[in-house]
């Protein structure tokens, strides 16, 4: 098992561009086949998408965008959801050991994602019985989902991953039931602590925190 564990920022660093969504999918299943069969190590990719929405599995009909808008049908687990410009996404391609099942991975995900959000002073949270990370329900409003994730093992490797809401996008999220959710509502950084928030700059005060909780991976 690799004890290390690469960072790439795809159009986050000097050269800054959006990710077509189909192009990055046949990237990270390049990555993954290299990740699964220990030609590299664990790998996470972080970008930023065009405007797309995608359906896990379990995604229902009367749960797609409500105008007819094309959505990419792919392999992760959850249901719909929308990536686009001002969301950080993550692709964490990682090998798990023996014994470790697919929700052993999303509680880090979530751990790294509810660290961050301390630091910048935002109370992040899990809810019981869903995925991704919340902020409660105050001042008149309903709990509210800030980063969405799903994913897959294939070859006891992990792809797909976490979105993470950096800029107001609801509008896009409007059009969907997003994650299956209707009882709760949608969120981001901005809209949380209004200021001049950046893609790139979350992607990089992530990284840390995705390396404390995933590097260790013997100790799963």
């Amino acid at each position: 098992m690799f004890a290390m564990l690469t960072f790439e920022y795809r159009g986050l660093g000097t050269e800054h561009f959006r990710s077509d969504y189909r192009e990055s999918w046949d990237y990270q299943r390049r990555v993954h086949a290299e990740v699964a069969a220990g030609k590299r190590p664990g790998h996470v990719i972080l970008l930023e998408h065009e405007p797309v929405y995608t359906a896990g599995r379990a995604t229902l009909p009367e749960e797609r965008p409500f105008d007819g808008t094309p959505v990419v049908d792919v392999d992760r687990g959850g249901k719909i959801t929308w990536h686009g410009p001002g969301q950080l996404t993550g692709y964490p391609i990682l090998p798990l050991p023996d014994g470790v099942g697919v929700v052993d991975p999303i509680r880090r995900f979530e751990d790294a994602v509810v660290d961050l959000l301390t630091d910048y002073g935002l109370d992040g949270r899990r809810v019981t019985g869903r995925t991704g990370v919340w902020l409660p329900a105050s001042g008149g409003r309903p709990e509210r989902k800030i980063c969405a994730i799903g994913i897959r093992v294939a070859r006891r490797t992990t792809m797909h991953g976490f979105a993470l809401n950096v800029l107001p996008n609801q509008e896009a999220f409007g059009n969907i039931v997003p994650c299956g959710i209707s009882d709760a509502g949608v969120t981001s950084l901005a809209e949380e602590l209004p200021g001049n928030w950046d893609v790139a700059t979350v992607a990089h005060d992530l990284e840390p925190h995705l390396r404390g909780h995933l590097v260790a991976f013997e100790h799963w």
